[in-house]
């Protein structure tokens, strides 16, 4: 199922909004959406929220037979995927291009940039070894997934922690969490990729498209760096022409993004680990805000109770008084009742011409119906 495309007049009003400088969520050309890490119960569980774009990753470690090159270092697995359920463009079981594209990236940024000291996961050289499994799972697509998995990759794998294991002789023995305590991976340093989208054939560049601003831009630039400023990869598509200048005003807008997202990361590390540590709750469902639509609750609203007698008796004395008298119901007979009779009539009609005839012929109908009565009991 192929995503909804963009009319001629939409694509025409982004591109007019980006000439002025404005964007259709109202942030400033080089402002990021908001960012929102979360940790699962387990380690190395981290969902990452960009904006409306949601990324779950889990990292996992599994022993295996090391490379034959490189017997005594660990591996790194990356996979990554597109489900539909994250847009209705991404198609079940079919490795598309962008999923192609967005792999190599991933595994370009984080195992290629050294970040990890593979050496520190080898148990046994030459026969056994650590494999660790990044698995990134996009729950929705609103833009920028590179930046999105990119931050939960790192984030997860500063989160996880891999079993103790012991070795005696030919035999090895992995214990549990609660035998001993798990053992964190050994990171030098976090590399975060920046995507930069350009537009007009280079005029132009937004930081962290959304996902109807990559519908339009011309070309897309990732750079992937660390706070110390050190370029991990870098990455152009589009076809597009970049000057020297703008590859270096890129580079110093990247540095400061990487700068505030390491940060934001090791708070939320810091703060998982610390109630952790102190026993309280944590997880994903204690991230999520406790908004529930029940029909047996509501909020009691505040009500003043001070002075309740002097406001009512105030209240009673400025009612005005009716001065209009209703007419009582006259019984006439048993079962029966009438209503209105003695008030003045209130149809704007005139009682000297209308009412005055009406009680002749009431009148008249009245003796001789009696007339015809008392003729038809004679006869009988």
């Amino acid at each position: 199922m192929r995503d909804t495309p963009l009319s001629n007049c939409e694509r025409l009003f982004l591109l007019k909004a980006i000439e002025a400088k404005k964007r259709l969520d109202g942030r400033q050309t080089y402002d990021y959406r908001n960012i929102k890490i979360t940790f699962g119960t387990d380690y190395g569980c981290c969902s990452v929220e960009l904006g409306k774009t949601r990324v779950l990753c889990q990292v996992s470690c599994e022993l295996v037979p090391p490379k034959d090159s490189r017997p005594t270092e660990g591996i790194m697995f990356f996979n990554l995927e597109l489900s539909p359920m994250a847009s209705p463009a991404f198609e079940p079981n079919r490795q598309s291009e962008l999923l192609v594209t967005l792999n190599r990236q991933l595994e370009r940024c984080l195992r290629n940039s050294k970040c990890i000291d593979t050496e520190s996961l080898c148990v046994v050289s030459g026969e056994k070894v650590w494999q660790i499994r990044v698995d990134v799972h996009v729950l929705n697509q609103d833009g920028n997934l590179m930046d999105a998995a990119s931050i939960a990759a790192i984030s997860a794998l500063s989160h996880f922690r891999r079993p103790d294991v012991a070795i005696q002789g030919q035999d090895v023995t992995v214990f549990s969490p609660e035998e001993r305590d798990p053992i964190p991976l050994s990171i030098y340093h976090m590399p975060i990729c920046v995507s930069f989208a350009f537009f007009l054939q280079g005029s132009y560049l937004l930081v962290d498209p959304c996902e109807r601003e990559e519908r339009v831009k011309d070309g897309l630039l990732v750079i992937a760096m660390n706070k110390h400023r050190e370029i991990c990869s870098i990455q152009s598509s589009g076809g597009i022409m970049l000057l020297k200048d703008q590859v270096l005003r890129c580079s110093k807008i990247a540095s400061v993004k990487v700068s505030e997202i390491t940060e934001l990361i090791n708070k939320a590390l810091e703060n998982d680990r610390k109630i952790r540590k102190e026993g309280g709750k944590f997880g994903f469902a204690e991230s999520m805000p406790k908004e529930r639509i029940t029909t047996l609750k509501r909020d009691d609203a505040p009500v003043e109770m001070t002075d309740v007698k002097e406001t009512a008796s105030d209240i009673v004395n400025r009612t005005e008084t009716t001065t209009e008298v209703v007419p009582s119901p006259v019984l006439v007979a048993m079962g029966t009742a009438q209503v209105g009779e003695g008030i003045v009539n209130s149809w704007a009609l005139d009682e000297d011409e209308e009412d005055e005839p009406q009680t002749e012929d009431r009148k008249t109908g009245t003796v001789s119906d009696v007339v015809c009565m008392f003729h038809i009991f004679c006869m009988s």
